[in-house]
C-alpha cells in the first residue's frame, strides 16, 4: 500500500464528501475518487458506501481509518529520522520541558557523553505533554516527561517519583500552614492530574506560572524539586501529603534500534538510581 492514496483516504474518511477532501488535497475530484476505488481493489474491500446525498464509512473504512494516521505518521517520522542520521554531523535529539527534568538532566548528558555509543546532543525544549507528539513525529529520539503522557508507540524507563507541593502566594491564607491536603485545595485525587494539566496552560514556562502564583492567581501542583531549584520572593512551597506522585519518565520510540538512544536511557536511568540511593543514604 502505497502513502498517497492512504492519505487520500484519510482526507475523504475525515470529511466525508469527495469535493471537500479534494480541495484539502489541492487536487480534483476525479483522480481522487479514481485513487479510493483503486485503493479498495487492492484491499478487496469497500471503504465507503457512496449515495447521491452522502458518503459513510464501511466497517472496513472505520478499521482503516483507526489505523492509517498512524502508519501515515510512522512513515514521515521514518524520514525524519533518516534524514538527521544522513547529517554530516548527526545528532540525538532530546526533548524535554523546560524545568521538567527534576533536576537531572545536566547529569545525564555527563554520563552520556562519557558513552562510545554518544553522539552530541540536540536538547529540544517543548511545551507540557509535546514529548509523544515529537517522539512519533520522528522530531525526538528520546525525552524525559513526567506523567502522565501519551504512550502509544513509545517505551519507557521509570527515574523519579517526588512528592507534590503546592506553590502559594505569601499572602495566600494557607501559607502559614506547614503541610496542605488536597481537600484544603479543594480537589479531589482524580481530579489532580486535570488540574495540573489545566495550570499548565496558564503559563508557557516555570518563571511565567511562578509570576502568577506570586500574584495570587493560582496555585499548581509542582514535584518538590521546584522547591529547592527555584525560591523566589513572594512565593511559598507548601508539601500536599495525600497528592499522587510526580513520576518522571524516560521515554523513546518502540521500534527505535539507535544505540545512541539506548546510551542515553541507559545514562538517565543510572543517574536517577543514584540519586535516589544518595537520597536514601
Amino acid at each position: 500500500m502505497e502513502s498517497r492514496p492512504l492519505r487520500y483516504f484519510v482526507a475523504v474518511a475525515q470529511e466525508l464528501n469527495f469535493a471537500r477532501a479534494a480541495e484539502r488535497l489541492g487536487i480534483s475530484p476525479p483522480p481522487l475518487s479514481r485513487a479510493i476505488r483503486q485503493l479498495e481493489s487492492e484491499l478487496g474491500a469497500v471503504l465507503f458506501e457512496r449515495t447521491t446525498h452522502s458518503v459513510t464509512l464501511t466497517p472496513a473504512g472505520e478499521v482503516l481509518l483507526a489505523e492509517a494516521p498512524f502508519a501515515l505518521e510512522a512513515l514521515e517520522a521514518a524520514g525524519r529520522r533518516a534524514r538527521r542520521a544522513a547529517a554530516a554531523e548527526p545528532k540525538l535529539a532530546l526533548a524535554v520541558k523546560a524545568d521538567g527534568d527534576a533536576g537531572l538532566l545536566e547529569a545525564i548528558l555527563a554520563r552520556y557523553a562519557a558513552d562510545p555509543a554518544a553522539l552530541p546532543v540536540a536538547v529540544r525544549l517543548c511545551a507540557w505533554h509535546e514529548q509523544s507528539r515529537l517522539l512519533r513525529q520522528g522530531e525526538a529520539d528520546v525525552a524525559l516527561a513526567y506523567e502522565p503522557y501519551d504512550r502509544t508507540g513509545l517505551d519507557a524507563e521509570y527515574l523519579t517519583a517526588e512528592p507534590r507541593v503546592a506553590a502559594l502566594s505569601a499572602r495566600h491564607p494557607l501559607a502559614a500552614r506547614a503541610g496542605l491536603s488536597l481537600a484544603d485545595l479543594r480537589l479531589r485525587p482524580d481530579e489532580v492530574h486535570r488540574y495540573i494539566d489545566g495550570i499548565r496552560g496558564k503559563g508557557q514556562d516555570l518563571a511565567q506560572l511562578l509570576t502568577l502564583v506570586g500574584l495570587g492567581e493560582v496555585v499548581p501542583l509542582l514535584p518538590a524539586s521546584v522547591a529547592g531549584r527555584y525560591p523566589r520572593p513572594g512565593v511559598v512551597y507548601r508539601p500536599v501529603l495525600d497528592a499522587p506522585p510526580a513520576v518522571l519518565a524516560v521515554a523513546w520510540p518502540q521500534h527505535s534500534r539507535s544505540t545512541a538512544t539506548a546510551a542515553l536511557v541507559r545514562a538517565a536511568v543510572e543517574v536517577a538510581e543514584a540519586a535516589r540511593e544518595r537520597q536514601a543514604s
